[in-house]
């Protein structure tokens, strides 16, 4: 008897974390927004926010052991400017929450269709990052560590957490005027290990428009204190060891194409209209 009741509830406890809802809100702006975390819900909004269908953990494990983890549905730029972590629902781990950047939204050369879509691409980078370490962690609780589904898992978390981390740091130093403050730090470094600000942005842009998609960062190795401007190929490839990202440019078909098509040149020329330098200049060492 003691062991059908145990057993009962082992089911309802599986049952309850591998069909997580999902929470929808629609804001003032019409904004749509998603979490899985009713505490995160705006108060003024938490009457209006409708339960939708999440995706279960266990029927993506067919999918994982192929692709490592599916895209989100539902979801969208949320209202939430915290970037701290909350719990999620077991109490233990701690989940990322996505950033609001809905100020940029009527930024110059980028329209608001853009960076709607961009903030929701975003928001799926945050999702499958929480996923992925809910996940990961429960099999390493269970002992599945040595399953090829936790190995291929643990290879999609480096791309589902750069592809968060990387837009963020993107879109962090966006919504300024562009202007370079000649008697700067950044602007002193720049010059120290370029020649001049002119050469720098040469070599930044040149690399930018680069065949291929990716990401455009200038990095500080730590150890020397020295500018690079990289090529970053894919989200979690790449990356120089001990370095900063100081500013990072995203050239992946979504940051441009609905408003620039293939002219990938006068995208980077809106970016540079639109760098907020001094919070550039704050990453520096």
């Amino acid at each position: 008897m003691k062991r059908t009741i145990i057993l009962s509830l082992l089911v309802l406890c599986s049952a309850a974390v591998a069909d997580a809802e999902t929470y929808k809100w629609t804001d003032d702006q019409g904004v749509v927004s998603s979490t899985d975390d009713p505490a995160q819900i705006p108060s003024r909004y938490r009457s209006k926010a409708l339960k939708v269908e999440d995706i279960p953990i266990r029927k993506q494990e067919k999918i994982t052991r192929r692709t490592g983890i599916t895209a989100p549905r539902n979801v969208a730029a949320p209202e939430s400017v915290r970037s701290t972590h909350v719990q999620n629902r077991g109490g233990n781990i701690m989940a990322y929450t996505a950033k609001d950047y809905a100020r940029l939204i009527g930024m110059a050369g980028f329209s608001e269709t853009m960076l709607k879509n961009h903030f929701t691409l975003y928001q799926g980078y945050v999702t499958n990052t929480n996923k992925l370490l809910d996940t990961l962690a429960q099999m390493l609780k269970d002992g599945k560590a040595a399953n090829p589904e936790f190995a291929e898992l643990k290879r999609r978390l480096g791309w589902e957490f750069n592809g968060m981390r990387l837009h963020e740091y993107y879109f962090e130093t966006l919504g300024g005027n562009g202007k370079v403050d000649l008697g700067s730090r950044l602007a002193r470094k720049k010059i120290e290990d370029f020649g001049s600000i002119e050469a720098w942005q040469k070599d930044f842009m040149a690399t930018g428009a680069m065949r291929g998609i990716g990401w455009v960062v200038m990095y500080q190795d730590n150890v020397s204190g020295r500018l690079f401007n990289f090529w970053i190929n894919e989200h979690d490839q790449g990356h120089p060891a001990g370095c900063m990202p100081i500013l990072v440019m995203d050239v992946f078909e979504h940051a441009f194409m609905l408003d620039y098509g293939l002219k990938r040149a006068d995208y980077i020329e809106a970016f540079f209209k639109n760098i907020d330098w001094k919070a550039v200049e704050a990453r520096l060492k």
